[in-house]
Parts: C-alpha cells; sequence; structure tokens
C-alpha cells in the first residue's frame, strides 16, 4: 500500500486552477522526484499530500506513517541555537536516538554550526538545519521541496549520498525540484508535472535515459510540447 497518493485531484484557489485531475502514488520505498517548472503545482500538490491542504474534488490517502517534511523555507526556532532547536523538536515526536542525531550531524554537514543560533545561520546552514529536523524522527517517509537550494556543491554531495542511502535503508522519499540533473543517476521514479496536470509518470527503468543532461532535456522538450 502507498504511504501518499492523490487520485484524480483538482485544486482551486479561487479562479485559480493550480491542480488537474494530478494522480500520483508514493511508492513505500525509494527516490521519487516531481518534476517541473515553476507555477506547475508541485507544491499545492505537496501540501495536499501532507494534508496542509484539501482538493477541490478528488481523493488523497495517507497511510499510517511517520513523515518528515522540509519546505522551500526553513522552518525552526531562530532565537535557538542548532542544539537547542534539535532538542526541541526531538520533544514533538519519538527521536531516532543519540546515535542517529550525530549521523544527521555528520551526513548533512551540520556539526560545526550545532552551538550557533539558528537565527544567524547563513542560507546553506539554515537548509542544512531544516533537513536534519525533517529526518530527525528517521521517518518512513520524507517529503522534500527543492532540498538543494542555498547549498554548495560539496553540501549538495553529501545530502545526495545520504538520501540515497536512506531510500536503500527501506525508506520512501519523495523530493521536489524544477532540475534533475543532479538528482537522475539516483532516482527510482520520476513524475513530471506542468500547469497542474501530470505528463510524465514512469520508473527510472523505464526511461531509456542514462545521461542527466538529456533527461533534463527531455523533460524540457516535454513541457515544450516538442515531444509525445
Amino acid at each position: 500500500m502507498s504511504p501518499l497518493a492523490v487520485e484524480a485531484v483538482t485544486k482551486r484557489y479561487g479562479d485559480v486552477l493550480a491542480l488537474d485531475g494530478c494522480s500520483l502514488e508514493l511508492e513505500a520505498t525509494g527516490l521519487h522526484c516531481l518534476l517541473g517548472p515553476n507555477g506547475s503545482g508541485k507544491t499545492t500538490l505537496i501540501r495536499l499530500l501532507l494534508g496542509l491542504e484539501r482538493p477541490t474534488s478528488g481523493t488523497v490517502s495517507r497511510g499510517d506513517v511517520a513523515v518528515g517534511t522540509g519546505f522551500q523555507q526553513p522552518s525552526f526556532y531562530p532565537s535557538l541555537t542548532v542544539r537547542e532547536n534539535l532538542a526541541v523538536f526531538g520533544q514533538f515526536h519519538d527521536d531516532g536516538g543519540e546515535a542517529w542525531r550525530e549521523e544527521l550531524l555528520d551526513g548533512l554537514g551540520l556539526r560545526p554550526a550545532l552551538d550557533r543560533r539558528a537565527g544567524d545561520l547563513s542560507g546553506g546552514f539554515a537548509r542544512k538545519l531544516d533537513l536534519a529536523l525533517a529526518f530527525q524522527a528517521r521517518p518512513a517517509v520524507v517529503v522534500l521541496d527543492e532540498p538543494l537550494s542555498g547549498l554548495d556543491d560539496v553540501s549538495r554531495e553529501r545530502l545526495l549520498e545520504f538520501l540515497r542511502a536512506y531510500a536503500a535503508d527501506g525508506n520512501a522519499i519523495l523530493v521536489s525540484t524544477h532540475r534533475i540533473t543532479t538528482f537522475a543517476p539516483h532516482l527510482d521514479r520520476l513524475t513530471v508535472l506542468h500547469d497542474g496536470s501530470v505528463v510524465l509518470d514512469r520508473p527510472r527503468a523505464d526511461l531509456a535515459v542514462d545521461d542527466p543532461e538529456t533527461l533534463q532535456q527531455r523533460y524540457v522538450d516535454l513541457v515544450l510540447g516538442r515531444e509525445d
């Protein structure tokens, strides 16, 4: 059974049609990328999956699993240090334990900022803290909206390795992005959203494209109507 799914979902904001009959099913394990240009409806779809919005029509299904989330705008207590944020958020749910917290600090490269005030963090470290909070409870499902935003190349590679290992350990990760090249070697399934509609939804093995740049160009061609 899929931990998160939407079926024939439509979402309107007044006269604006944000999603038009979308269906998406997250598999129980693996890295699933939701790809689409700005304004395609990715964030709206994610908010529906998480229960933060209600659909205008259609069905949203959520299994009884723990879900970690990370949005484009990091969310934490700016007056607390990184260490204090981890402690406070750890009281809201079953914590993954001390060993897991240590693994998060090293895996995400957050340890150098442990005793800094969160409100004083650079954009990159703010992103790392938000990611650490998303994974802190060691959830079976993690949903991330543009998680690479603000990260340098080294931090991006570190995060990709972390995500790959986490998914390989039997967990499901849904990543929303507008550029697929970085994720292409690691993803298990790709869904392309354009103008509020799903225009492609396939396992990675069925895409028959090995080169990340070629896959990105195929996506651009699809959105621009150059490919059926």
